[in-house]
């Protein structure tokens, strides 16, 4: 390790190794604004654990989610959505008769209906021009899975939308099908698309083998690294699960046509900007005349970040020519909606005897489902995001292959491949470990990053993730922290000679947003009472996001929380803003935010000189004035409101506004340690303790940052031990409810000790970075390498069960 560290305990050099050229163009050391630090003992509201802006609303249920503003509409239809009852065909007949006869129906469309687009496009809600093949439309007649969406029905009640969707026959010519990813590479294999059933096709895809992409990567020379006889090479291969959301929430939409005749969307949506924009090329409808707002959402973790339920609302209500609201059920939740991408992983490693990392190799297959939403995009996430974290692995290369199969179409989830990458490199190297005496934890020490470090592995593949230079790193803390709250040290065995403890441990680095592809803005506008109004397009999916805003603009303003009024997520009256997704939220919007907040603040320093007869470089805001630093003299924010408004000489209504993009995605770090207690005799096995500490940067608000710890690790948690969604041998979804998911409750989920490592991310505002994924990353490969400390076997195939455990040591 280095000897220079800066105040935080970071590594502040540079590698000098590296070469002038890069050293400048990826300095370490970076203009920062001067307040962008603020002491500890100087913070006002950032790094402070402020009530969640929305906390009261939900808890006395005041707070309006979608469903809530059915209500608002004397003449709301209820729709329901017809959907494929065979995996693979072609739709040969829909005979509507009997539910257009029924009263109450208002409208019933099919693929041939004029309110029907036949426009191709993707439901994945990402920047444009979108890297997700157009390989769908609203309503199909090539049905690719069970679920698929071929007719709909608005009607008078939810009652009578049932009663007429059960009343539609659908005739279909039957497919052969496949759900296998491996199997429908295969020269037998049905194909699920034709080369013109696709537009915005994608790198290297392949329709004759069901392949909608393959993404590869190099640097150095790894073919080299395994040839060299003095290092040996390991190989492992991993499975993970496909997991549901299980947001509390469902997907739900309500489209209506407003007294302007222009198109109104109230969803519950991750991504409001992104789907209006979808939404005008779906429908061919003017953006301007689209409007999309979000109300309170119910949970989202990435399932939202599609626009899956909204094109169907909306053609529906323009079939009615009334409002109609589409609330899915939770059987559509799991066998149409969204879920994370199942894969196959293999690990390769060419270490020396000292463990030294020389070369590693990762490829995996990536079963996409039916259609390509997110399929390339969170492939690449599965290199891109977890292998960086060996900087100083000279050679590495990434190959992904995205296939589809005739099952429910995947997508976007928390840790977005982070967790399947995670788990594949990190169960790995703890094989590699064992197998070469080394400690593990050492083992990783010796090839992680740190800060001064260029990390060149993230941009392997080119697009997401340029080059960049690691400029806070708290992993050294996250291990120590972890280690003591585990007791790595001091692991004391059952007395039952049959049980057995071990403890297991596993990194992981995420993403602060798209490198080079992320766009925030905000609005400030100050009241004549000194209190503010804050818009943000950013989305608060339940994560209390909008309550960071506000701590961060207080933070600069010098203004109470309680008197800045937030409004988010409406493309009609706040900024744009890419959506909440690849944890930016705080980073981006919150970095838009400091700079609006900023640029009130010059105005309210210019005329606190005014009212004070102060040169503005002596004067600071803070509770809530604007102050002398030199003298008595303040002035309070509502005095400078009522005389910027209504003063006798000049006038001005203080507005602060900023858009902010960036090259730059810091990593946050996690450490992962898992407490385990295996019986030999049966495979069963209790966890008794998750402990995971994480370098976020600067936390603006530490009580919600530990909650998103904690929610992290339960979901990744379910990763390990959760079947997740499966299907029977004909494509149908064995799961339709909660009571059939494999969901820890929270008696079954272990102790989690939730804690931050403070670093300092000198690009974040005020220090920031993610924090919201990276937990997700790390409890399968720390539960396996666990339960391999406790019994010496390895479970390679998620979930880990002790059907699974007792079948290993019966070979054993």
């Amino acid at each position: 390790m280095n000897d220079s560290v800066d105040d935080f305990g970071q590594d502040a050099s540079a590698d000098p190794q590296t070469p002038p050229d890069e050293a400048e163009a990826f300095p370490v050391d970076i203009d920062e604004p001067a307040n962008n630090q603020v002491p500890e003992e100087e913070r006002d509201s950032i790094a402070t654990a402020v009530e969640k802006d929305d906390d009261r609303k939900l808890v006395t249920g005041q707070a309006k989610f979608t469903a809530d503003y059915a209500d608002r509409f004397s003449d709301l239809a209820y729709a329901s959505v017809v959907r494929s009852e065979i995996p693979h065909g072609r739709v040969t007949g829909i005979d509507t008769t009997e539910a257009d006869a029924m009263d109450g129906v208002y409208a019933v469309i099919t693929p041939d209906s004029d309110a029907v687009p036949d426009t191709k496009y993707t439901s994945a809600g990402q920047s444009y021009p979108e890297p997700s093949p157009w390989d769908m439309t609203l309503l199909t007649e090539h049905v690719r899975y069970v679920g698929d969406a071929v007719a709909a029905v608005a009607a008078e009640d939810r009652e009578i939308a049932e009663a007429a969707k059960a009343a539609i026959s659908v005739s279909y010519e039957e497919y052969d099908y496949v759900l296998d990813p491996e199997e429908a590479f295969t020269e037998d294999a049905p194909r699920l698309f034709e080369d013109d059933e696709v537009e915005n096709k994608i790198v290297g895809h392949d329709y004759a083998k069901n392949r909608m992409s393959k993404i590869e990567g190099e640097i150095g020379d790894v073919d080299a690294a395994f040839q060299d006889d003095s290092l040996t090479v390991h190989e492992t291969e991993w499975e993970s699960i496909r997991q549901s959301h299980a947001q509390l929430e469902k997907h739900t939409s309500l489209a209506f046509q407003n007294e302007d005749d222009r198109t109104v969307l109230i969803t519950s949506t991750q991504v409001p900007n992104h789907t209006r924009r979808q939404l005008a090329h779906l429908f061919d409808i003017p953006l301007r005349d689209i409007r999309v707002k979000k109300p309170r959402v119910g949970g989202g973790f990435g399932g939202k970040q599609a626009m899956v339920t909204e094109p169907v609302t909306l053609a529906l209500s323009r079939a009615a020519d009334r409002p109609v609201i589409y609330e899915a059920s939770r059987d559509e939740e799991f066998q149409a909606m969204r879920s994370r991408h199942p894969m196959r992983l293999r690990t390769r490693t060419a270490v020396s005897d000292d463990g030294s990392i020389e070369a590693i190799d990762l490829y995996a297959l990536s079963n996409t489902g039916a259609y390509g939403s997110h399929g390339m995009t969170v492939a690449g996430n599965v290199g891109s995001k977890p292998m960086p974290l060996y900087s100083k692995v000279p050679n590495a290369r990434f190959e992904a292959e995205i296939v589809h199969t005739n099952t429910p179409q995947t997508g976007a989830m928390r840790g977005y491949g982070a967790p399947q990458g995670t788990l594949a490199i990190e169960g790995h190297l703890d094989e590699v470990a064992r197998d070469l005496d080394l400690d593990p934890i050492e083992f990783r020490r010796q090839n992680y990053m740190e800060v001064g470090d260029l990390d060149e592995i993230a941009a392997m593949m080119g697009g997401e993730g340029a080059k960049r230079r690691i400029r806070s790193c708290g992993l050294d803390d996250c291990i120590n922290r972890g280690m003591d709250s585990i007791g790595w040290d001091d692991v004391e065995q059952p007395e039952e000679n049959h049980l057995h403890r071990g403890i297991g441990m596993a990194l992981s680095a995420q993403g602060t947003g798209v490198a080079g592809d992320e766009l925030g803005a905000a609005q400030l506008m100050m009241n004549e009472d000194g209190s503010f109004h804050l818009k943000v397009g950013g989305v608060d999916i339940g994560t209390g996001a909008d309550t960071a805003l506000i701590q961060i603009a207080s933070e600069v303003l010098g203004a109470a929380e309680e008197d800045i009024i937030i409004e988010s997520s409406d493309t009609d009256v706040t900024p744009f803003d890419y959506g909440a997704y690849a944890s930016s939220t705080t980073y981006i919007s919150g970095s838009a935010v400091k700079e609006a907040a900023e640029d009130a603040r010059e105005k309210l320093l210019s005329w606190g000189s005014k009212m004070l007869d102060e040169p503005v470089e002596n004067l600071e805001t803070g509770d809530g004035t604007v102050y002398s630093e030199t003298t008595d003299q303040a002035a309070t924010l509502k005095e400078i409101g009522y005389e910027t408004t209504y003063g006798d000489e000049t006038r001005e209504q203080i507005l602060g506004q900023a858009s902010y993009s960036t090259d730059e995605s810091p990593p946050p770090f996690a450490a992962q340690f898992v407490d385990v207690t295996v019986d030999e005799r049966t495979g069963e096995f209790d966890v008794n303790r998750l402990s995971v500490a994480v370098d976020c940067g600067t936390a603006i608000n530490p009580e919600m940052a530990r909650g998103q710890l904690e929610g992290g690790n339960h979901m990744s948690f379910e990763m390990a031990v959760g079947e997740g969604v499966t299907f029977d041998d004909e494509g149908r979804a064995e799961v339709s409810d909660y009571d059939e998911y494999d969901l820890p409750t929270a008696t079954e989920t272990p102790p989690i000790d939730a804690m931050l490592v403070e670093t300092h991310e000198p690009t974040g505002p005020f220090g920031a970075k993610s924090v919201a994924e990276v937990p997700t990353n790390t409890v399968p490969p720390a539960l396996s390498n666990a339960v391999r400390d406790a019994v010496d076997v390895r479970i390679t195939e998620m979930p880990i069960t002790a059907e699974k455990i007792s079948v290993a040591l019966d070979a054993e």
